[in-house]
């Protein structure tokens, strides 16, 4: 079939986004799930990103890498987000090939970047619970700012990488993706070459990026619990393990459904389950995460507090 089509070659300078296979009536109902998500993920990143820029007790490393947090998933929501929900609104579901390129771009560099950020926070606890001592000296100003600033460094090389490949295929006349967004394995599927190379860069870059880092998450938190376990009081384990609740609690749901969708040779065979997937990852998960954050950690609700006038608790 691709060989038949490459003979037929003709180049494409848009796709048509399918999105989700609904009626008309259900189309309207999704745009205002979607809407309402969004408008949830734009106010709950947006109020962590003031509220720890705001409170002076929130000027730690841990709180400086969880804006960071709320600034990525703000990005990657957006880069998805208002295409897709001004297509449940027209029957063109067009985005030039140039867009497709830009928003797959930004979309796998913030993705990636919050990857290593996870991966970074997990050191971080482990730096303040197994090192307390020299933790000041671990997680300086200075080495947070490399650290994150190295999230982006790999986030944006796993990005070009992906980008290079993606598009440098040919697209022989069929520009129909089914999919909401542009996303590598849905390119993939209507290319009119081989894609084997293709398929198998995403998966080793995947694998490679999913190995690392969540290598470090649970040596860090190997660590962690062999501290935490040797503290005497129950109250005192509890207290120590709680400010790590929020943290594992992210891991799991974004390397959960990132593992599930890109880290699996031929990725998801189903188009229906891998939308399905994949609006949990862009959309689910950036609203989650402030609320995980912000209902788990009292020194945020805290904070809240006392910019809305009301009084810390004790």
């Amino acid at each position: 079939m691709k060989s038949e089509q490459k003979r037929n070659y003709s180049e494409v300078t848009e796709f048509i986004l399918l999105g989700f296979n609904a009626p008309p009536k259900f189309q309207v109902f999704l745009f205002l799930m979607f809407l309402i998500i969004y408008m949830v993920t734009v106010v709950g990143n947006v109020s962590m990103i003031i509220v720890i820029k705001m409170d002076s007790r929130l000027q730690t490393p841990m709180y400086f890498f969880l804006r960071n947090l709320s600034y990525l998933d703000l990005c990657y929501s957006t880069v998805i987000a208002p295409k897709t929900l001004a297509n449940f609104l027209t029957s063109e579901k067009k985005i030039s090939y140039n867009g497709c390129a830009a928003q797959f771009f930004f979309f796998a560099l913030f993705v990636t970047t919050e990857g290593f950020l996870l991966a970074v926070m997990a050191f971080d606890r482990f730096s303040a619970i197994c090192s307390p001592l020299l933790y000041p000296v671990h997680m300086s100003q200075k080495v947070c700012v490399q650290l994150v600033t190295g999230s982006y460094i790999c986030g944006c090389i796993n990005s070009i990488v992906q980008t290079g490949f993606t598009f440098s295929l040919r697209f022989c006349g069929e520009n129909r993706l089914d999919h909401f967004f542009c996303d590598v394995p849905a390119l993939i599927k209507i290319s009119c070459v081989d894609t084997f190379v293709n398929e198998i860069v995403l998966f080793i870059l995947s694998a490679l990026i999913i190995i690392s880092t969540t290598t470090i998450i649970l040596v860090s938190y190997g660590y962690i619990l062999s501290t935490v376990l040797k503290i005497p009081s129950t109250h005192g384990r509890s207290k120590t393990f709680s400010t790590c609740g929020s943290h594992i609690a992210v891991v799991s749901l974004f390397y959960g459904t990132v593992f599930f969708m890109y880290a699996q040779p031929g990725s998801i065979s189903s188009p229906e389950k891998s939308k399905i997937v994949a609006v949990f990852y862009t959309l689910i998960i950036p609203m989650l995460n402030p609320l995980i954050y912000s209902l788990r950690n009292k020194d945020v609700k805290d904070a809240v507090k006392k910019i809305l006038g009301g009084k810390s608790s004790e």
